[in-house]
């Protein structure tokens, strides 16, 4: 049988998912790596160990395929940081897009980089990182030949090659969305030249001749195809089909996003929200939110002890027993700061409303209600600009959660599609390396995405979630300068 495979490196784990040319997944491997934090608001992870994962992940899911295997996708995360030598080894670990040291680096990049960048200014951003390695004077910062995410780390280790496509350059906020180049006013603001960054090539750009020794740890012929691709948030909307105007995609794993694509670049005034190249006549519009699964995640930490650990499972069942409003407590989910519409990192999560009444269930539904919250108020600065949402896309791991997925409807009123596989940023890799390899069109991906059935919006509900959120968008300004005090 003929296979196509996405890769899918993320934040927790490097995914391997190979696909049909239908879009069912046949086979997938996923492969965990740690989040280190040498320091208090750092993050990073190691590159070496990435590359492990991913080669392993790879073998582990094309093992015992025999069908010719048509090419390889490449979705990575953004805003990575890796300094590297001449040879491609790596001088520094991965600085992640979690990591806050460039704080006070990002709030003195001049604002009207945005406007040819797309990226709002925020520790997030490569430019933010090597502003604050230069006025650090951190040793590998002036000892690095080229500074690459870590998809051009791999890249460059795999084929020697120093390319990089549009949407992991645009996610930089060194790069210019409107001429498709490096911008030079972010390079003066970042202290490096052009010539220590990789070439902005074609997402549909085509990689062969593959490293005998890393094709053999794969298990694939080196001649195999591996397409760039582009970063995980486009790759997920094309992936779910949110490609026409008026499908919104929300994706939720660790962190969450909602994005729409657009025919030109939506540059903000209030600087809310992102515009990112995606292909030469496409860009992805939208925000992210620091706080996804990760806030589930801290309240079963919270209520688990050491006589009983609370599944997932029983976590959704416990919020479930709760009304919708959780009994009018609000959950601010800021618990790592945020992003869209804020880009804050001094931001703090607070629950709002505690009442004697409120127990677990209270607690548990509270923050999945805050996550959908964060994601809708991104929604309403969309809206702003003009993007309107018809119809929802959901994936990511928050899909596998029947009631957070009746949440999203409920709150946005909109009905919501969710695909059989959750796998949707390494599909839309895939199906982009069909593109390049086979000719595929972009918009004919529609008719190879299996679907599950489409979750409908209770608007009793929804009335009750446009109460609460008219309280919770006006939290963040009332309590910001508490935020600050606090830091």
């Amino acid at each position: 049988m003929t296979s196509i495979l996405g890769l899918d490196i993320g934040t927790t784990s490097a995914k391997a998912v190979l696909f049909n040319l239908d879009g069912k997944v046949l086979a997938e491997n996923e492969q965990p790596y740690p989040i280190i934090h040498p320091e208090s608001g750092w993050a990073e992870q190691d590159p070496r160990q990435i590359e492990e994962a991913t080669i392993t992940a790879i073998r582990q899911a094309i093992q015992g395929h025999s069908g010719e295997l048509f090419g390889i996708g490449f979705s990575t995360a953004m805003h990575s940081l890796i300094a590297i030598d001449q040879e491609g080894n790596a001088l520094s670990n991965a600085i992640i897009w979690a990591d806050k040291r460039s704080t006070e680096e990002a709030s003195e990049i001049s604002s009207t980089v945005y406007l040819n960048t797309g990226t709002p200014l925020h520790p997030m951003s490569p430019l933010a990182k090597l502003k604050w390695m230069g006025n650090h004077k951190i040793d590998y910062f002036h000892q690095a030949n080229y500074f690459v995410s870590v998809k051009e780390y791999l890249v460059y280790r795999w084929f020697g090659e120093k390319v990089v496509d549009y949407s992991m350059a645009a996610a930089t906020g060194l790069f210019n969305i409107h001429d498709l180049k490096w911008d030079p006013q972010a390079l003066v603001e970042a202290h490096i030249s052009k010539e220590q960054l990789f070439e902005p090539v074609s997402p549909f750009t085509k990689l062969t001749n593959m490293k005998s020794e890393i094709a053999e740890q794969m298990g694939i012929n080196q001649q195999t195809p591996v397409v760039l691709a582009g970063s995980d948030g486009p790759l997920a909307n094309l992936g779910i089909g949110a490609i026409n105007p008026g499908e919104t995609a929300i994706t939720i794993g660790t962190s969450g996003a909602i994005r729409q694509f657009s025919s030109e670049p939506l540059i903000d005034s209030k600087q809310e929200i992102f515009s990112y190249s995606f292909t030469d006549d496409s860009w992805i519009t939208g925000g992210p939110t620091n706080n996804g699964g990760i806030v589930l995640k801290w309240v079963q930490d919270l209520i688990s002890s050491e006589h009983h650990q609370y599944s997932m499972d029983e976590m959704n069942r416990l919020a479930e027993s709760a009304a919708p409003g959780s009994d009018k407590l609000i959950f601010l989910p800021y618990l790592n700061g945020e992003r869209a519409p804020f880009w804050d990192a001094q931001a703090k999560g607070s629950y709002i409303g505690l009442q004697p009444q409120h127990n677990k269930e209270h607690l548990i539904r509270a923050s999945m209600e805050g996550v959908i919250f964060s994601i809708y108020h991104i929604g309403h600065v969309l809206e702003r600009l003009g993007n309107h949402h018809k119809t929802l896309f959901a994936s990511g791991g928050f899909a596998r959660s029947s009631l957070w997925l009746q949440m999203l409807a409920d709150t946005f009123g909109k009905p919501v599609k969710v695909p059989e596989s959750h796998q949707s940023s390494a599909w839309g890799a895939a199906w982009l390396a069909l593109g390049a390899v086979k000719g595929y069109k972009l918009e004919d991906i529609k008719n190879s995405i299996p679907m599950k059935a489409e979750i409908e919006p209770y608007m009793t509900n929804h009335e009750i979630y446009q109460e609460q959120f008219d309280i919770y968008q006006g939290l963040y300004d009332q309590l910001k300068e508490t935020f600050r005090k606090l830091n």
